[in-house]
């Protein structure tokens, strides 16, 4: 069996809907490896999670929306989101490939905690704390930030591709 773009083009909301799903797993494998393997995640690891977020809200309403102008809304949401994340999940890589003399990625959790009143160690914490441009996990010889943007790529090319079909459903 023999897969073409026009195929993808004939199922848009299935599309969206796997998109969505794919984002919540990728999410879940992200706070397994933070919470369970120990990872701490660091500034831009924590944009990527939003930028994740956002496009599983959208790819999921993308996917139930009833009206093909919603739909077309929601690709261009979605691959402008994917992007920006594809963009961060770069610059990550990069800094991981050329890592600065001065490490800038944030602070230690408890020493927020213990150096800041908690109003304002709060929105600190959602910053992440970790390095980044330290590489703590591989697979296949790639790193988190590499195998983020790899994905954050595919739902982009995915959501153009879908958008550059003819038959939008």
């Amino acid at each position: 069996m023999t897969f073409s773009l026009a195929q993808l083009g004939q199922h848009p909301r299935r599309v969206m809907g796997g998109i969505a799903l794919v984002c919540v797993a990728l999410l879940g494998f992200g706070l397994y490896l933070q919470h369970v393997v120990g990872l701490e995640p660091c500034p831009m690891c924590i944009v990527q999670r939003y930028a994740l977020v956002l496009v599983a809200v959208l790819a999921g309403a993308t996917a139930l929306a009833g009206h093909a102008g919603w739909r077309r809304v929601g690709l261009v949401a979605v691959g402008a989101l994917a992007v920006f994340g594809a963009f961060v999940a770069a610059r990550q890589s990069w800094l991981q490939w050329n890592p600065p003399e001065v490490l800038t990625c944030g602070r230690d959790f408890y020493g927020m905690i213990e150096s800041f009143p908690l109003k304002r160690a709060v929105p600190m914490i959602f910053r992440g704390s970790g390095d980044c441009s330290a590489i703590d996990w591989t697979f296949l010889g790639l790193s988190i930030a590499n195998w983020s943007f790899l994905c954050f790529s595919a739902i982009a090319l995915a959501a153009l591709a879908l958008l550059l079909s003819r038959s939008r459903h």
